[in-house]
């Protein structure tokens, strides 16, 4: 990972330390919900603007979500910013066949419709 990201992680065992912030530690997955709408909404917000600088600090705003949940899942012994890092990079390779592995495509129409198939054959592995 990158320095930055190694430091990012650093400042969250930070604020949820003993010597950290009480507001930081009392929250959970459920009391942060609210946030994660709004921060998600204000970056649809500055790309209909094409506003650039704002995206970009919502953007972190969002990467602050996904490190408080993951904060908080760790907390729980549930999982850690690495399992979802893991998961997603996971995610990636399996959705893009056309990319880690052997699978050709013609077109983007393609792409998307070998997605959609492995998304629901997902769901279905996953019982959702």
């Amino acid at each position: 990972m990158s320095k930055k990201f190694d430091e990012l992680v650093r400042v969250f065992d930070v604020l949820n330390s003993p010597k950290g912030c009480k507001w930081d530690r009392k929250q959970t997955h459920k009391s942060l919900l609210k946030y994660l709408k709004e921060e998600s909404q204000e970056f649809i917000d500055a790309v209909k603007k094409e506003d650039l600088h704002n995206m970009e600090e919502e953007l972190g705003d969002i990467l602050l979500q996904v490190m408080f949940h993951s904060q908080i899942a760790k907390k729980e012994n549930k999982f850690t910013i690495d399992d979802v890092i893991d998961t997603l990079i996971k995610k990636l390779k399996r959705r893009h066949p056309h990319v880690f592995s052997n699978t050709k495509v013609k077109s983007v129409k393609e792409i998307i419709t070998n997605w959609d198939k492995i998304k629901k054959m997902e769901k279905l592995e996953n019982g959702n």
